[in-house]
């Protein structure tokens, strides 16, 4: 929906579309990469996310024990992302290219199709070498950083609203969640646009050099209007939603776990 707007109505319709024209496994296309850049991302964003709260301390000049506030903490997410993207960009061009094979075909973009990760892969690093997997690199940093600001920020307001000036360490697991659904929502809503931009970078560089960020945004701006910027945003709040509910559940148990165990020792 992102890359080609033009084919699909809506959700519900490309929803449609893709289990008619491709079946089920079409609804599954990218799954592989997807998880490894997800896992990759989510491992080296929180890793980072710690070490950068420790050098927004010493910016901030904030005792070491100390906790970070919520514009500190969104700092460090936001830095922390920088280093994120890094794992995130040769992955999500191998999502992105073999979720819309299908439809670069059906368009005439390109003759031949590489349904597997391998043949998609070996088509990247023999066309473009080992730097072509990081095709959409700037875009996917212009997006991250800020984002993940929102992101971090918006989990921490959301905490600090459900512990009422208690602490944000003793909320149980359904304001957790909350929090993390909205910090989701928060991301994706400042990233959409550049994301949707990013998408289709890394899928249109298949056949031939393409725009940059600032040209790819006009041209889409100028020939489909600002709506194609916001398309297939409805299905990505109902993925990020419970995806980043659950992930911030298992980051904060598994970090109060991990503490525990390093106390006991």
């Amino acid at each position: 929906m992102q890359t080609f707007p033009q084919l699909y109505k809506g959700l519900a319709d490309c929803f449609l579309k893709t289990y008619n024209q491709v079946g089920i496994r079409g609804l599954y296309r990218g799954t592989s990469p997807a998880l490894l850049a997800y896992v990759t991302q989510g491992s080296v964003l929180f890793m980072c996310f710690g070490f950068c709260q420790q050098f927004v301390r010493k910016v901030a000049r904030v005792e070491q024990n100390a906790k970070l506030n919520d514009l500190e903490t969104a700092t460090a997410g936001s830095l922390a992302s920088a280093f994120a993207a890094l794992a995130l960009c040769p992955t999500e061009l191998v999502k992105c290219r073999l979720q819309t094979m299908y439809e670069m075909k059906m368009s005439g973009k390109i003759a031949q199709s590489y349904n597997t990760i391998w043949s998609m892969v070996k088509s990247i690093f023999m066309k473009d070498g080992p730097l072509g997997f990081y095709r959409g690199l700037s875009t996917t940093l212009a997006q991250e950083i800020p984002g993940y600001f929102f992101y971090f920020g918006g989990y921490e307001i959301s905490r600090s609203f459900f512990a009422s000036g208690g602490s944000k360490d003793e909320l149980g697991p359904v304001p957790l969640m909350l929090s993390g659904g909205f910090a989701g929502i928060c991301l994706w809503l400042i990233i959409f646009p550049v994301d949707c931009i990013k998408s289709r970078i890394q899928v249109l560089s298949m056949f031939g050099k393409p725009a940059g960020l600032i040209e790819t945004f006009i041209s889409v701006v100028r020939n489909e209007g600002i709506s194609a910027l916001y398309s297939g945003l409805k299905a990505t709040l109902i993925r990020a939603i419970p995806s980043n509910a659950a992930l911030f559940l298992v980051y904060e148990y598994s970090r109060k776990m991990m503490m525990n165990m390093v106390e006991e020792y």
